[in-house]
């Protein structure tokens, strides 16, 4: 999968990270305040940048890597046999051109030939959609993350509403903001810090 396609993708699920939570008062630990630490009053409305936080966050990172690896090996094994089929047919209209072959041969072999095209043609859909299936378990992985990190992250910082935007040229649904309410850098270390945590916790 290529990374603009990925960001892409990412771009069109910026919306369903904003959150409206200056409601939510539970007391789950909130994450240690750092250099990154945002100075945007409770109350207020901050945003951040989905696609900085993509490209700087361990976790999408690892699971883009791996799903990359994944597809890579799919779309090989898709061009493989289809390289075959060409070559097949190639060698099979040759031999007709050169009247190589009796009518009932080619018809045998041309049908044969049919059997396999439909054969690929299923195969092939079958790959795409689980590629399609792996990019979107990854991308929802990824957003139920950072939303389940943000949803925590506010408990304690109590904004009126953390939006996003995509950093595009037209980002959406933020055009400009004060510098002081963008809460990325925040964000991403937060983000990683938790996910460092979950894997060591994994491992034990």
């Amino acid at each position: 999968m290529k990374k603009s396609l990925f960001f892409g993708i990412v771009a069109s699920m910026a919306l369903a990270l904003t959150l409206s939570s200056c409601t939510n008062n539970a007391n789950t630990a909130a994450p240690a305040e750092s250099e990154t630490e945002t100075k945007a009053a409770p109350g207020t409305i901050v945003y951040f940048n989905i696609d900085k936080v993509m490209s700087s966050y361990d976790m999408a990172n690892e699971l883009r890597s791996v799903v990359e690896t994944k597809v890579n090996g799919i779309q090989a094994e898709i061009d493989r046999r289809g390289k075959k089929l060409e070559k097949d047919v190639t060698d099979f209209q040759q031999k007709i051109d050169k009247g190589l072959l009796t009518r009932s041969v080619a018809e045998a072999q041309g049908q044969k030939l049919q059997q396999q095209q439909n054969s690929y043609q299923q195969y092939a859909m079958q790959k795409n959609q689980e590629i399609q299936e792996e990019q979107q378990v990854m991308l929802n992985q990824i957003a139920d993350a950072i939303n389940q990190y943000i949803l925590k992250y506010n408990e304690e910082k109590k904004f009126a509403m953390i939006l996003t935007t995509s950093g595009e040229v037209l980002p959406a649904p933020i055009v400009t903001g004060d510098p002081s309410l963008d809460i990325t850098e925040e964000l991403i270390q937060g983000l990683n810090d938790e996910y460092i945590k979950t894997k060591s916790a994994e491992k034990k």
